[in-house]
């Protein structure tokens, strides 16, 4: 194993996690697809992931999410593995990880109770192999649990030092705003970023959450920028489902986009991208780092071009008419992902 250290490259530029001081990259990537197949058929493995990682960290990436429940574990445990290997210096890292999935069949080894934080923080922490994380975020609302006791107790992991800031995933508004409301209240610490479900055909974010993140002064760190491959401009009408074999199994992704009207937007999409001669991946990114709410969409990465593709579109800038032209055939959605 390696252990010299990747220099950082200074093409890539950084911005401000939400409203705090620490600088990251505007793209963060998803270590969701590097882990254990036993977990999902699609999952790259060490040997598959190393390459990807090594890509990502020469291009000047600092910013990496994980969960404990990707992969039962093994993601973190390959995050951690990867990022010693092409990183060692810790101070160059911004690591996120997350609590909340359940990891067992025990009734405790779930949601957001205080005894489940405390014990996962430190399995984390042991799996990753650092001693603290940058971001610890909940992966989803606990309506089984107190709010004050998951705050003060992500508090209290906060002044532990075992995470330096923390983070929430996919729920309602109201309910982010009443876990905003009691950290305030208490003087604990507040949550700095929202990892929500946002892209250009699931927009139901600009309602509420965006608003509020903006007037909160949150960073929206967005999962799925690219609809899980939707807006590559692949998948065809009537085709079903196309031919990854992450898209073969993948049931939720269908139930998420696939509308007609989304494949509209995907239709502009490709128009522009032409036009612009780019990927339509590259102009979707593009689009969402031009959303003022957001610090960095989390990509996801199972073949070095899609990283290629997406270091690409931090430099490409769209125009108003552009953008209009993108949102324009846009429809309103039921709410989704908010359960995982």
């Amino acid at each position: 194993m390696s252990t010299a250290t990747t220099p950082i490259s200074p093409s890539l530029p950084t911005v401000r996690l939400g409203h705090t001081g620490m600088s990251v990259t505007p793209l963060c990537l998803g270590m969701m697809t590097y882990g254990s197949k036993s977990w999902r058929a699609w999952i790259l493995e060490e040997d598959e992931a190393r390459p990807i990682v090594r890509r990502a960290i020469e291009a000047g990436i600092n910013f990496f999410d994980t969960a404990d429940m990707y992969s039962l574990g093994e993601s973190e445990v390959l995050t951690g593995k990867l990022l010693r290997e092409f990183r060692p210096r810790r101070e160059d890292l911004v690591i996120a990880t997350k609590v909340y999935q359940p990891m067992s069949s025990s009734p405790n080894d779930r949601g957001l109770s205080r005894k489940h934080i405390m014990a996962s923080i430190d399995a984390s922490l042991k799996r990753l192999g650092v001693d603290y994380v940058d971001l610890y975020q909940i992966h989803r609302f606990d309506p089984n649990t107190p709010i004050e006791e998951t705050c003060e107790a992500l508090h209290d992991v906060v002044k532990a030092g075992k995470a330096l800031y923390l983070g929430a995933s996919s729920m309602y508004a109201w309910q982010f705003q009443k876990m905003l409301h009691t950290q305030s209240t208490n003087g604990w610490s507040r949550f700095v970023t929202m990892q929500n479900h946002y892209n250009l055909v699931y927009r139901e974010e600009e309602r509420e959450m965006l608003p509020l993140c903006l007037d909160q002064k949150i960073g929206c760190i967005p999962w799925s920028p690219l609809a899980r491959g939707f807006l590559t401009g692949s998948r065809k009408r009537g085709d079903g489902k196309s031919e990854t074999l992450r898209a073969k199994t993948d049931d939720y992704g269908h139930n998420l986009y696939y509308r007609d009207t989304d494949f509209t937007v995907v239709d502009h999409l490709i128009e522009i991208a032409t036009e612009r001669n780019a990927k339509p991946a590259q102009v979707a990114l593009a689009w969402m780092l031009s959303k003022p709410a957001v610090s960095a969409p989390i990509i996801g990465a199972s073949k070095l071009y899609q990283l290629e593709d997406a270091l690409t579109a931090v430099t490409l800038k769209l125009t108003p008419d552009e953008i209009q032209r993108l949102e324009e055939s846009y429809e309103p959605h039921p709410i989704l992902g908010h359960s995982y």
